[in-house]
């Protein structure tokens, strides 16, 4: 049973009445929506009431799940909503983007960037770390959300593109786009 087949037989467990399975998805997702709504909110307290917000809601709103998205892309969109309702009610301004491109430096890739043995490679590290960050933060708006969605949360292209709410040709045609401008941009620093 793959992890989307399993979350669907535990959101029907929950729609059924099984307050245990929703117990099981809080304990699944509980770090990856904390991860999600720290990109809006920084204090440690206040992203702890979010979270907490977040899955209140989705457990209120389960019943409405049909499956037409993976679960997580579903309470993805929850905690966004939520974080940034939180922003607004708090009057703080919700960031332009729902991702904030200093955790470029947390993607999978960022491990091999950072383990280096000599100070040089450190310094070159350091530097196309930068020169990353910087390339997607200059991205049209379309472009960064699409390529951050994929490489820090780990979406599939059918969960970005209803995150985003475009076709999934569009959302593969924004991260093709990214990419290409993101290998531009460091392709200096990369040859050396």
């Amino acid at each position: 049973m793959d992890q989307d087949e399993n979350d669907i037989t535990l959101v029907q467990r929950v729609q059924n009445g099984d307050k245990q399975a929703f117990n099981l998805l809080v304990e699944k997702y509980q770090f990856r929506v904390k991860h999600v709504v720290g990109r809006f909110v920084k204090d440690v307290h206040e992203q702890e009431d979010i979270v907490q917000e977040s899955f209140i809601k989705a457990y209120r709103a389960i019943s409405r799940f049909r499956g037409d998205s993976a679960f997580y892309t579903w309470l993805y969109r929850i905690a966004v909503n939520t974080a940034k309702n939180y922003l607004v009610a708090t009057s703080r301004r919700p960031p332009a983007q729902d991702v904030i491109v200093d955790e470029m430096v947390h993607s999978r890739g960022a491990e091999r960037l950072v383990e280096a043995n000599s100070p040089e490679q450190i310094v070159q590290n350091d530097q196309l770390v930068e020169a990353i960050k910087q390339s997607i933060s200059a991205l049209p708006e379309e472009l960064k959300q699409a390529i951050e969605l994929r490489e820090l949360d780990g979406l599939s292209y059918e969960d970005i593109a209803v995150a985003m709410n475009c076709p999934i040709g569009t959302v593969r045609s924004r991260i093709f786009r990214a990419r290409e401008a993101v290998e531009r941009a460091i392709a200096d620093l990369v040859e050396s």
